[in-house]
C-alpha cells in the first residue's frame, strides 16, 4: 500500500487519535463482516508516507484478494492506497520476514520554499556542503551499534543494525535525497541520522566528529532529529 501520513498520528491504533492502522482495520471490517489485526512491516510515525508499505493480516474471509484490493480502494479515502493484495504462506510476516527495508529521506535546500511540497519535504535555506553530507553518510555502512540515533522510548532491545546502503542523490534543482537500506532500524533512526548529517552539511561538525558519534552510542551527541514530512518508506526486501 502507498499513503500520504501527512493526516495521521503514525501507523500504530491508538485510542485518540487517528493512525493509518485504524483506518485499515475499519475498512477491513466492513469488507469481511469481522475484526482483524493488520500488521506492518514497519511503524512509520506521524507524519511519514510510504510508497511501498506491506502489511498482512489472518482471515477466515473467502474474498479473493483482487476483490478485496478493489472494494478497499473503494472505501479508503484519497490519501491511502492499496497497490497490490495477494495469499500468502500462513508463517509470512510483514515484519519479521523481510531481509531489508529502504527509507528515503527529501530535502529541499534552496533561499524560496515549494509551498506545494511542503508536506513531503524538509526546507533547508542555507546551502549545504553535500560533499561532507556524503563522507558522513560512507561511515554508517556495514554493522555498527546505532544507539547514537536511537530515540528514547524505543522497544529495541539490540541496537545493532546492518546498513547495506546509504547515499545521497543530487542536488537536481536544490534537491536532495538521502536513501538508507538497512536489515532494521530503531526509532527515530533515519531522522536522527539526517538530522546529524545536515549538521554536518551546515558546517556545524566535520565528518570525522560524525563518525566519533556513531562509535560513541550516545544519543546525546548526535544532531537533531529531522522532521518527519520528508521521510518516507520506499521499499520491503523479502
Amino acid at each position: 500500500m502507498a499513503y500520504d501520513g501527512t493526516r495521521y498520528h503514525g501507523w500504530q491504533r491508538q485510542k485518540n487519535a487517528m493512525t493509518l492502522q485504524e483506518v485499515m482495520e475499519d475498512r477491513i471490517r466492513v469488507m469481511t463482516g469481522a475484526s482483524h489485526t493488520l500488521i506492518a512491516s514497519g511503524r512509520t510515525d506521524a507524519g511519514v508516507h510510504a510508497l511501498n508499505q506491506v502489511c498482512n493480516f489472518v482471515t477466515r474471509s473467502s474474498i479473493p484478494p483482487q476483490s478485496l484490493q478493489k472494494g478497499l480502494n473503494s472505501l479508503l479515502p484519497d490519501d491511502i492506497f492499496v497497490k497490490d493484495a495477494g495469499w500468502v504462506p500462513i508463517d509470512f510476516h510483514s515484519r519479521y520476514s523481510a531481509k531489508s527495508k529502504i527509507y528515503e529521506y527529501r530535502i529541499l535546500n534552496s533561499e524560496t520554499p515549494d509551498i506545494f511540497q511542503r508536506n513531503f519535504i524538509w526546507h533547508i535555506r542555507p546551502p549545504l556542503n553535500v560533499e561532507a553530507m556524503e563522507v558522513c553518510l560512507s561511515h554508517l555502512r556495514g554493522s555498527h551499534d546505532f544507539s547514537s540515533f536511537r530515540s528514547s522510548g524505543s522497544s529495541n532491545t539490540d541496537p545493532v543494525r546492518s546498513v547495506l546502503t546509504a547515499e545521497l542523490h543530487g542536488p537536481l534543482n536544490g534537491r536532495l535525497r538521502i536513501v538508507v537500506e538497512a536489515d532494521g532500524f530503531l526509532r527515530h533512526m533515519v531522522r536522527n541520522i539526517v538530522g546529524t548529517v545536515v549538521e554536518a552539511g551546515l558546517g556545524k561538525m566535520g565528518p570525522h566528529r560524525f563518525k566519533e558519534i556513531v562509535s560513541l552510542k550516545d544519543r546525546r551527541a548526535a544532531g537533531v532529529k529531522a522532521p518527519p514530512q520528508g521521510l518516507f518508506l520506499v521499499d520491503v526486501r523479502y
